[in-house]
């Protein structure tokens, strides 16, 4: 038996804002909405596959101190999609965490941008190779697990 990741299913305060957000950053394609006021979602994909829900159900900001969910983490083939994310993620003025690109860890290539969605919910969007110009931001461990 084999398993690989369906899709990613996220409690918002806000669908209008955060699918706004996510459609921006990642590109993704609206699949479905609901147009109920009391049960209001937001299915997300590309090409014609799931990727995000965004489920509006929740109040205040992720609270990242409770056991759940670390972050997401999303590859793009190389480091211009991550820097052409980042110049995106700064216009929208979201939470930028490392200043910018910075690799996973002390001497590796790949790296990529550490940052938050309008709940507060960590993403990172990296490539397989091309973030060791900058140094790692944290020493003797991955750069993911402590943002």
């Amino acid at each position: 038996m084999s398993f690989q990741t369906g899709h990613i299913g996220l409690n918002v305060s806000d669908l209008d804002r955060s699918r706004d957000f996510y459609v921006k950053i990642f590109g993704f394609e609206i699949v479905s909405e609901s147009g109920r006021e009391d049960r209001r979602f937001a299915l997300l994909g590309l090409d014609g596959a799931l990727v995000l829900t965004l489920w509006q159900q929740s109040e205040g900001r992720f609270a990242t101190g409770l056991p759940g969910l670390h972050h997401l983490s999303f590859q793009v083939p190389d480091i211009e999609a991550v820097r052409r994310a980042e110049s995106v993620v700064r216009e929208l003025g979201a939470t930028l965490h490392h200043d910018g690109v910075v690799p996973h860890g002390e001497g590796a290539s790949s790296g990529g941008i550490f940052f938050e969605d309008p709940d507060g919910i960590r993403l990172e969007i990296f490539a397989p190779d091309g973030a060791g110009d900058r140094p790692a931001p944290t020493t003797g461990a991955p750069t993911c697990g402590f943002f």
